[in-house]
């Protein structure tokens, strides 16, 4: 046999297949739980997720997609998972769930300068407008109120530009997730005290990564135990500190 061809056959036994990771997670653009900043996919979640998958020894790949198309993935598709989901009653039975990563709130904020704006009842919030992100869960919440675009409500493409109409005085106030007011009064180098939260609009669920139920459930205990120690020795925390500065 010709050494050149020796040569080809032994590189042939050599190549091994690449591994397949042990899960497969999907995200989408939610700062600052997950995002894509330049090349890189980041956020508390996402961090959190590495972290907890690294600790519980499985190896993982995080893929940023619409979210509709990443929620039919996970349902379809064994050793999948999708964040940051909200766990609520009907998803319940749909999930294996690891966690929680954080508390869910969205709240009402006017400007602290605002003195007389007064939410103490659902009732109330008729007297005002409210700007919120369109699509948005806070903006779906005000609207079950009955509050509608041109008729209390001012809906904005991002979050940015809802908090900027707030500032600029062309809605009383903006409705949006914590999380959400905190990273952009941080992204836009503002005093956190410019603002107020007034109201809570909806706090009743958490944040969880959501796992598909055909995948093995020891990966599902192996990082659930590893979120559990993430959490107990303070990295967890730590985390929070990074993204929000708290």
């Amino acid at each position: 046999m010709k050494p050149a061809l020796i040569a080809l056959c032994l590189a042939c036994f050599t190549i091994l297949p690449t591994r397949a990771s042990d899960l497969v997670a999907y995200t989408e653009q939610l700062p600052p739980l997950n995002y894509q900043d330049g090349a890189q996919l980041t956020g508390f979640a996402t961090d959190l997720l590495r972290m907890a998958a690294h600790d519980a020894d499985l190896s993982l790949s995080i893929e940023l997609q619409p979210w509709a198309r990443a929620y039919r993935t996970v349902l379809e598709t064994p050793d999948t998972l999708i964040f940051s989901m909200t766990r609520i009653h009907e998803r319940e039975p749909l999930f294996y769930w690891v966690g929680p990563i954080s508390p869910r709130q969205i709240k009402l904020y006017r400007l602290n300068a605002r003195r007389d704006i007064r939410i103490q009842a659902e009732a109330d919030l008729m007297r005002y407008s409210h700007g919120a992100m369109f699509e948005s869960a806070a903006a779906k919440k005000l609207a079950g109120l009955g509050l509608q675009p041109g008729q209390g409500l001012d809906l904005g493409a991002t979050d940015e530009i809802t908090l900027k109409k707030l500032l600029l005085g062309r809605t009383d106030t903006v409705a949006m997730l914590d999380w959400a007011m905190a990273w952009q009064l941080k992204q836009q180098h503002l005093n956190p005290q410019l603002v107020r939260p007034i109201w809570l609009l909806d706090g009743g669920s958490q944040y969880w990564f959501a796992l598909n139920r055909n995948t093995p459930l020891h990966k599902v205990k192996r990082l659930q135990a590893a979120l559990n120690q993430i959490s107990t020795d303070g990295r967890m925390q730590a985390l929070r500190q990074k993204y929000l500065a708290e």
